[in-house]
């Protein structure tokens, strides 16, 4: 509508009824015909230059955006619309199934349903757009809204979805005002361009035949009520189911009832690759239209248990199958209401359907909840935060729920979570949920008559602690807009994108947080534009791991589920109830390796990739990692142990050796100064038997001294030091009564243990009893 400023308005001196008085001219004062002819050039080159001094120059700001594949500038009348615009207000009564996305720290509120004032029932409808500061801390009474210009010329809708890839929104679906009327117009996709502001129309729509899709050239249809998702990683956007009615197509007939529908919409942003869709093979990107599938045929999609719904919810996993998964919850029809204990998941790189059933206490039955996923540091677990929605049940008298549960994923384990000790937003449906540095950013949300005003209707959730906080706290700064454009051009792989175009993969513009610089490491515009936790940084050729979940630690109540840590570490890697099929079946998360002290940390599996590991049982598996870490830790202790023993060893050894060449010395110097001499003996009892005396050297052989003899002669000696050290007269030789040898047996051979080397530490090492041996035996 615009605004009405706009609307002509009748002059001031018209009078209806009235006739003007005339004015009468003095002939003796009428000017000259000279004096006439000079003003009448000079208003003539004024009228002539005016135009000129008023238009604008034309600049990157103000020429005519680009429409369609070719890019070229589309002309248009000029009517002053857009400098003409009023900002959106940010301060409402009440704001519900609006639609809203997360651009690099800012988060976009578009649309939907307002109240000014309490128990308004007309006039809600509306184009308002908002943004709101995610790198900037702000309280909840105060949140740092900004209203932006009403566009001119995307539709007043509701219960659309804003796509997002990291330059731009894209706003799809959506149902008209009810009251009072207001007819749908043809369908046409609207781009927010983030980095010049500016919106672009995207006309005529047709879908591109493709995988498990209907064939090409159909003309996209708007539909409502249906549950968004974005992965800007893959450059893709996805709406699943919704429904069509006089409120939402160009031309339907009031006589003709309300249809819900199964089908997943699948938009290919512009300038990304997707290989399930048929125009886009052979590795080509998507166009400046982008390029649409309509997938009706997946897997489960054709079963009797997969019913039509809308007003659920549809969120992204990374980690299982080629790109991810997509999980479908709550929603339902006028008549019949989709049951938690059952969880459809979208394997996207294969385009199938499955079910997977979920163990724990189940949600209740509801639609228009909000969910925000956020991993763990080591991607072991995601866990799915679900607050509120409302029960239609019975009809007319709906109950908008206050309660929080969790989905964690891989087990597949719903749990709810006790918040009977604080403070808990009223309960609310038609709100939506974004995850941001940990933290869950609620926004507006049906409140019923159980308040006359939700103002600013802005709530926190630490995701950490599962608490409701005061405030939102910035942990890390957002993408300046200018930081997304990089391009990957090696382009090729499904998901990653060509060498030019919007979508091209930005990335963190600073060294990995590993190794020597983990410490110092800090998150923020610069170094982590898309919030991803440390482990899980975008690079030249991986998007990344799970947007806005930096700083985000898993909680007791899910450690008590799933085991592991605050980091992650998740012992149960596998659903509770084993899969029968899919990626779920086959497949496992990937996990990054982390370093706790710094939150930084190196990917050990490439993200988007199928990890399979075997583990398919419904208990889990053990934790590999902290097994073989274990094992490697237990073995370096036995090392250092023996090490130690070792050394002691060798120390033992060397003493010994040092001490029993210096005695060897000692006996060859004695023998020198002391040597035998015929005839010169001791006294004793040998001399007093009258017989011949046996001449016996100085050194007293080892029977004298020791009493124990040996005849036999050992050519090597048992310490190394050279045989000129011996006596020539016995086997061994002694100083003032000591053993120069050692007996290995009862003949009295010495052992021959040092080989007449100096003893070495890595010897000892190697030859660790020879060396015992000789220590033992000293």
């Amino acid at each position: 509508m615009r605004p009405d400023s706009d609307i002509t308005k009748n002059k001031a001196n018209e009078r209806d009824g009235q006739q003007q008085p005339l004015t009468t001219i003095d002939s003796t004062n009428r000017p000259s015909n000279r004096y006439l002819a000079k003003l009448g050039a000079v208003a003539l080159i004024v009228a002539a230059t005016l135009p000129f001094i008023r238009q604008p120059t034309p600049t990157a700001s103000n020429a005519a955006p680009s429409i369609g594949v070719d890019s070229r500038a589309v002309p248009r009348e000029r009517k002053m619309v857009l400098e003409t615009r009023a900002d959106s207000p940010t301060d409402v009564c009440t704001r519900w199934s609006h639609q809203s996305a997360v651009i690099n720290g800012t988060l976009y509120v578009y649309g939907g349903q307002a109240t000014t004032e309490p128990g308004q029932t007309e006039n809600k409808w509306n184009n308002d757009f908002l943004s709101m500061d995610l790198t900037k801390s702000w309280q909840i009474s105060t949140p740092l809204l900004t209203g932006l210009l009403q566009p001119s010329g995307p539709p007043n809708v509701s219960n659309g979805f804003l796509w997002n890839d990291h330059e731009s929104l894209y706003l799809y679906g959506g149902e008209f005002s009810d009251s009072p009327i207001s007819p749908p117009s043809a369908f046409s996709l609207w781009e927010y361009n983030a980095v010049n502001s500016q919106w672009y129309e995207h006309s005529d729509p047709t879908t591109s035949s493709g995988e498990n899709a209907q064939s090409g050239d159909q003309s996209v249809q708007r539909a409502a009520e249906g549950a968004g998702a974005s992965v800007p990683g893959l450059g893709r956007g996805f709406y699943f189911g919704g429904h069509e009615d006089t409120h939402t197509t160009q031309g339907w007939s009031n006589q003709v009832a309300r249809i819900y529908i199964k089908s997943l919409i699948e938009f290919t942003f512009p300038g990304y690759q997707n290989s399930q869709v048929a125009s886009l093979s052979e590795n080509k990107a998507a166009g400046n239209d982008g390029a649409w599938r309509n997938v009706t045929d997946g897997g489960a999609q054709d079963s009797a248990g997969f019913p039509e719904r809308a007003d659920g919810l549809l969120v992204y996993i990374p980690g299982f199958g080629a790109e991810g998964i997509l999980l479908g919850l709550a929603g339902g029809t006028e008549d019949t209401f989709t049951q938690m204990n059952v969880i459809d998941v979208y394997d996207i790189a294969t385009s199938n359907w499955y079910k997977q059933a979920t163990s724990g206490p189940t949600p209740k039955i509801r639609v228009n909840p909000c969910a925000a996923v956020a991993a763990a540091s080591d991607g072991s677990s995601y866990q799915v935060h679900m607050f509120g929605g409302q029960n239609l049940i019975p009809a007319g008298n709906q109950t908008q729920y206050d309660d929080l549960w969790i989905l964690t994923v891989p087990s597949f384990t719903w749990i709810q979570v006790d918040q009977k000790s604080q403070s808990v937003p009223p309960g609310r449906a038609g709100h939506s949920c974004h995850m941001w540095d940990g933290q869950m950013v609620l926004v507006g949300g049906y409140v019923g008559d159980q308040l006359s005003c939700d103002s600013p209707g802005i709530y926190v959730l630490n995701a950490s602690s599962l608490e409701w906080g005061t405030g939102f706290t910035a942990l890390s700064g957002g993408s300046d807009s200018g930081s997304a454009g990089s391009s990957d051009a090696s382009g090729g792989s499904s998901g990653t994108v060509a060498a030019s175009g919007s979508g091209a993969l930005a990335t963190a513009d600073a060294a990995s947080p590993t190794g020597s610089n983990a410490a110092d490491w800090v998150s923020n515009a610069r170094t982590n534009p898309f919030n991803q936790q440390p482990a899980q940084l975008a690079n030249g050729s991986s998007s990344g791991g799970l947007e806005g979940s930096y700083d985000y630690q898993v909680p007791d109540v899910v450690i008590s589920v799933i085991g592991g840590n605050a980091q992650g570490g998740a012992t149960v890697t596998a659903p509770a109830q084993t899969p029968q099929e899919g990626p779920l079946k086959t497949g496992s998360p990937i996990i990054y390796s982390t370093i706790t002290s710094s939150s930084t940390a190196t990917s050990t599996g490439s993200p988007g990739g199928n990890n399979n590991s075997g583990s398919g049982s419904g208990s889990g598996g053990p934790n590999i990692a902290a097994i073989v870490a274990g094992v490697i830790a237990g073995v370096l202790f036995i090392i250092v142990c023996y090490l130690a023993f070792c050394a002691w060893l060798y120390r033992k050894r060397l003493q010994l050796y040092k001490r029993h060449v210096e005695m060897s010395q000692q006996a060859a110097l004695n023998e020198k100064n002391h040597p035998t001499i015929p005839g010169l003996l001791p006294t004793g009892a040998g001399s007093s038997s009258g017989g011949s005396n046996d001449r016996r050297p100085f050194a007293a052989s080892s029977e004298d001294a020791s009493g124990r003899g040996s005849s036999k002669r050992n050519e090597n000696n048992d310490w190394g030091y050279n045989e000129a050290y011996r006596t020539d007269t016995v086997g061994q030789g002694s100083v003032d009564g000591f053993l120069l040898g050692r007996r290995s047996d009862d003949s009295g051979a010495p052992e021959d243990l040092l080989a007449g080397n100096t003893p070495s530490f890595w010897g000892t090492v190697l030859a660790p009893r020879r060396s015992l041996r000789v220590v033992n035996r000293d």
